[in-house]
């Protein structure tokens, strides 16, 4: 038999910081929820090989792709998946299995606030001078009065 993907000690963690599920109404009660560890197996499933949602193997019994993003989506607008994060951080943290030596920040993931100095060339006219994006085709020109279409501007 196959290693599940979410064991009894990984769900122990987790299952304490899921949401209680909103009580189901007394008339027109809809479809019985499915359970909580089976459709974090199948976001698990879908997250790790690479499958489209609508593509999940119902024989794995986590219901259908829709059921796993939905509560997927309902999991991170609760704040689970930050939650469920930082506990295992702090896990792995006190079991010394974090190799901080190798953990990078850089610009492309974490959003540079100040930005630094703007710098633009001084000119009597706006727009002579300085590099202006083409709006239409987001590359980059020197604006030689023409217009993005590279027809000279009445």
């Amino acid at each position: 038999m196959p290693k599940p993907l979410i064991d009894d000690d990984l769900w122990a963690l987790i299952e304490p910081l899921l949401p209680a599920p909103k009580p189901r109404r007394k008339r027109y009660p809809g479809r019985k929820r499915l359970d909580d560890r089976k459709v974090m197996t199948g976001i698990v499933f879908v997250l790790r090989s690479g499958i489209p949602w609508q593509m999940l193997p119902r024989e794995m019994g986590c219901g259908c792709g829709m059921t796993c993003w939905n509560r997927l989506c309902e999991w991170q607008a609760a704040g689970v998946w930050a939650k469920i994060h930082h506990v295992l951080l702090q896990r792995l943290h006190g079991a010394d299995q974090i190799d901080w030596s190798r953990a990078l920040v850089d610009s492309g993931s974490l959003r540079a606030v100040g930005a630094g100095e703007k710098k633009r060339p001084q000119s009597d006219r706006p727009g002579q001078g300085r590099e202006q994006t083409s709006r239409h085709h987001g590359r980059a020109g020197i604006a030689l009065g023409r217009s993005s279409h590279g027809r000279p501007r009445a």
